[in-house]
């Protein structure tokens, strides 16, 4: 399915289930399929999954610099009020963490709960350093059994339990096929220029943002071999939110694939407490 974002986009949405919403938003170049795993796991909710802007399905912006946090958000939000959904549980990915609690600050009335997947209010500069080596880089493998090796090789120790048929369902959502042959990148390759021009800037301080979901059901997951979430951040987010549902899950790295028990346990609870 898609809809049309009030600048003229049309972006991917899968729509799917009944019960609580809950507004499923993927990392930085990812899709709805972040999500594939969690739907064949969850019941019991109405399940929203979007897919950004030059990401998977969605329309490419012809301006690059539109791929940022705050007209994700707008998009996010344009979604809801096209499904005539008042309020969601949001349950961001990476950085669909981060819109949610920019969301916090600029319409709280949108949201039932907030679950952050592997993402805070700081983000670890050696995970930072990788993002930005590898977003925008088009594949050089030739098929999705070459990928799955690569990501295997790349990936494996943050992912030990994972076997290398997981790597391939991994790739096809990461990647797909060119019409030229070979893989190719599924989203825009501008959002690396996007990415490396607004790291110019001051980068903002999130503390506030996170602060914003003050009152809000909150529940935060950990890759427990995570390169971007620190359990120094989490300490100080449990400080300042002792109400917070956490969990750190055992085998992950950035991100839990959030069919995990630790994942679901969070998930279902934050959904319990939104209802």
């Amino acid at each position: 399915m898609r809809f049309t974002t009030s600048d003229g986009l049309q972006l991917a949405y899968e729509d799917e289930g009944a019960g609580p919403v809950l507004f499923c938003l993927p990392g930085l170049t990812r899709n709805a399929r972040d999500f594939d795993d969690l739907a064949a796991a969850i019941r019991d909710v109405r399940l929203v999954r979007l897919t950004y802007r030059g990401r998977g399905e969605s329309d490419r912006d012809p301006d690059f610099m539109n791929y940022n946090v705050p007209q994700e958000a707008r998009d996010a939000i344009e979604l809801l009020d096209h499904l005539g959904i008042e309020r969601a549980v949001y349950l961001g990915t990476s950085r669909g963490g981060i819109i949610a609690m920019l969301t916090a600050a600029m319409a709280k009335e949108r949201l039932a709960g907030v679950i952050l997947n592997d993402i805070g209010p700081e983000i670890d500069a050696g995970g930072l350093d990788r993002i930005y080596d590898y977003i925008g880089r088009q594949p050089k493998a030739r098929n999705f059994d070459e990928a799955a090796v690569v990501l295997r090789e790349t990936m494996g120790a943050e992912f030990p339990d994972l076997a290398l048929a997981d790597w391939r369902v991994q790739a096809t959502r990461w990647l797909e096929e060119a019409p030229e042959g070979g893989l190719r990148l599924n989203y825009d390759p501008k959002l690396r220029d996007a990415m490396l021009a607004q790291a110019k800037g001051e980068q903002p301080d999130l503390w506030p943002l996170f602060d914003a979901m003050a009152g809000l059901p909150l529940g935060v997951l950990r890759g427990a071999n995570s390169d971007l979430l620190s359990r120094e951040t989490v300490a100080e987010m449990q400080r300042r939110r002792p109400d917070m549902v956490y969990a750190e899950v055992p085998g992950r790295g950035h991100v839990p694939f959030l069919d995990e028990p630790e994942s679901l346990a969070v998930i279902n609870e934050v959904v319990r407490e939104s209802v």
